[in-house]
Order: C-alpha cells, then structure tokens, then sequence
C-alpha cells in the first residue's frame, strides 16, 4: 500500500482522518459513493471540503494511486467529484487503484478550493 507522504492525516483539531496507518489485515475496505443529503452538518461539509482541498493541492488534475486515502473520506466524493481514471481496469477493493479528480465537477461542488484567493494553505 502506497503511503501518500505530506498528506493531512486528518482534519486539524478533530477525529475525521484524511489517511489510514497500515492496511487492514481483514481486506480491504470497497470505495463506495455515499450519497451527500442536504442536511448534513456543517462540519461534515467542511471536512469534505477541506479533503477536496488536500487531494488538489497534492494530487491537481493527474491520476493518483488510492494507497492509504481513507476509504470512507473518499467515497463521501466518489462517483462524482473524484473517479476512476481508468474505468476499464478499477477494482474498488484494490489500494492499487487509480483516481483522479474531475475538476469541472469539484469546481461545482467546493468553489472555495479552486479560488486563488483560498486560505487552505496558509
């Protein structure tokens, strides 16, 4: 399992992890797409935004190995913001997969991420 080194291990000051610290000896969790219902909570909106956030300033607009992104971090984005980049060969239950981000889609969704002006990484 591929480890994503300088990524956010989780969202600062709380429990929502961005990465796991070894691969689970059980199998491996399945990228699924959770559906985002309107009355989720505020934090819950930020946590994915701050996630969209990490994956485009490590990761921008090129394919990316699955490694040791959380599973369930990433389904909260799979299927719309964050998909296969090779459809024809993804295994959602292979930490070998490779995503990517569509930017069209992620723009719509976290506008606050691609505005030159953000306060991510400060």
């Amino acid at each position: 399992m591929l480890k994503h080194r300088g990524f956010p291990g989780r969202f600062p000051g709380s429990e929502f992890q961005f990465v796991i610290r070894r691969a689970n000896p059980r199998g491996v969790t399945p990228l699924t797409r959770r559906e985002r219902f309107r009355d989720r909570k505020a934090m819950d909106k930020r946590v994915d935004e701050a996630f969209m956030a990490a994956l485009w300033h490590h990761f921008g607009d090129q394919p990316f190995e699955r490694g040791n992104l959380d599973a369930g971090r990433l389904s909260w984005l799979f299927g719309r913001e964050v998909v296969a980049a090779y459809p024809e060969d993804f295994d959602p239950e292979s930490y070998d997969a490779v995503l990517r981000i569509d930017v069209d889609k992620a723009m719509i969704s976290f506008p606050a991420v691609f505005d030159p002006d953000s306060d991510f990484f400060e």
